[in-house]
């Protein structure tokens, strides 16, 4: 009878350690799952593509390569103590593009959503129907590429607009002195493009029609990015120096660690 009571307590202390020692197959292969601390470019990358595909910028035309550079830009100003707490918004222009296509978008960056995607003219001294020139000089009539911030409201010769300030020296520095500004233009519209086969053209403003002019100057006025981008091989900025951008949200991302399989969620 001792010797059957001694086998049966034996058998099930073997059986209970079998239980506390079993893991399902899932948890085993979490463990087993190689983490991988990202580095600040890599998490830069991400936070970039998380927005653009959030908002879904592809579906509208905008080029990631073209959004990350206006994205880099913004952050290196927030490094720069120059934008506001608050500012969370910004405006690409892309200049690689025809004037028939909604080359314009508002981002909200807090929100990961589309503001805006809208129509906006180029100088008339840039280009037909697509821009190829730029200038910083004025008299000049063109467009002038780089990053902006936007400023104040004021009621001028064409309405209702928004004053620029250019950040890059050479480029776009002297907006301000040559009057560069967001307004309306009645020449912004589809019936131009179906009359002209173009858009109107401005005397080197962002110009927008006037069925949304007032949204635009409401939502970016106030020290807000505004990016134009255009093809223009000599156009070099500190502001794309992606490192520093990298680097401003690597505090961030030193606190992650994640595997390959939960990246995108981030």
């Amino acid at each position: 009878m001792r010797k059957h009571f001694w086998w049966f307590i034996g058998a099930l202390l073997l059986f209970s350690v079998s239980v506390i020692s079993w893991r399902p197959v899932s948890t085993l292969k979490s463990i087993n799952t190689i983490t991988k601390k990202l580095t600040a470019k890599e998490f830069f990358a991400q936070y970039v593509s998380d927005i653009y595909q959030t908002a879904n910028l592809q579906q509208t035309g905008l080029d990631v390569n073209v959004f990350q550079k206006a994205v880099t830009g913004y952050m290196n100003l927030k490094l720069a103590n120059k934008l506001p707490a608050n500012s969370n918004v910004i405006t690409v222009v892309d200049f690689t593009k025809s004037s028939r296509e909604k080359r314009m978008w508002i981002i909200d960056m807090m929100n990961k959503s589309l503001v805006l995607n809208t129509w906006v003219a180029h100088g008339q001294g840039s280009g037909d129907d697509m821009p190829n020139h730029f200038s910083n000089n004025n008299d000049s009539h063109q467009s002038s590429l780089g990053f902006y911030l936007t400023d104040d409201v004021y009621i001028g010769k064409h309405g209702r607009s928004l004053r620029l300030d250019g950040l890059d020296g050479g480029v776009n520095s002297a907006a301000r002195a040559r009057g560069i500004v967001i307004h309306a233009a009645n020449y912004v519209c589809q019936n131009t493009i179906n009359q002209i086969g173009r858009l109107g053209r401005s005397f080197g403003c962002p110009a927008v029609s006037p069925e949304v002019s007032d949204q635009v100057i409401n939502t970016i006025k106030g020290k807000t990015v505004l990016y134009i981008n255009g093809n223009d091989g000599n156009y070099m900025s500190k502001l794309l120096d992606d490192t520093a951008a990298a680097n401003f949200l690597a505090p961030v991302a030193d606190t992650i660690q994640t595997d390959s399989a939960s990246v995108a969620k981030l």
